[in-house]
């Protein structure tokens, strides 16, 4: 994959940040380390948006995400604008979600 990072995002405490992440094995350790670093409310909001990109990738309505996400039309144009515009990440998780089922 080739992006250009957003230099307020790269740093050393991010590049530790995300090779720690990179270690977990499983499902498990990922519940542990996410609760032990985030707020549950903060990851509800994570899992959240991975859910609207995936909707808005099926090209769900806005009502039905809001229904079944709870996420405001505000988070949903958000997803949609970095799916539409952002650096990828969103499109090549979702592919690689698709591809492990």
């Amino acid at each position: 994959m080739n992006h250009n990072i957003n230099p307020k995002l790269k740093d050393d405490l991010t590049d530790q940040l995300f090779e720690a992440i990179l270690e977990l094995e499983s499902i498990e350790e990922c519940y542990a380390f996410f609760e032990d670093i985030c707020t549950v409310n903060e990851i509800k909001s994570l899992a959240q948006r991975l859910e609207v990109a995936k909707m808005l990738e099926q090209k769900s309505k806005y009502t039905d995400i809001t229904e079944k996400t709870g996420a405001s039309a505000a988070t949903i144009s958000r997803v949609s604008r970095v799916l539409n515009y952002g650096t990828g990440g969103y499109g090549f998780i979702l592919e690689r979600l698709r591809e492990e089922k």
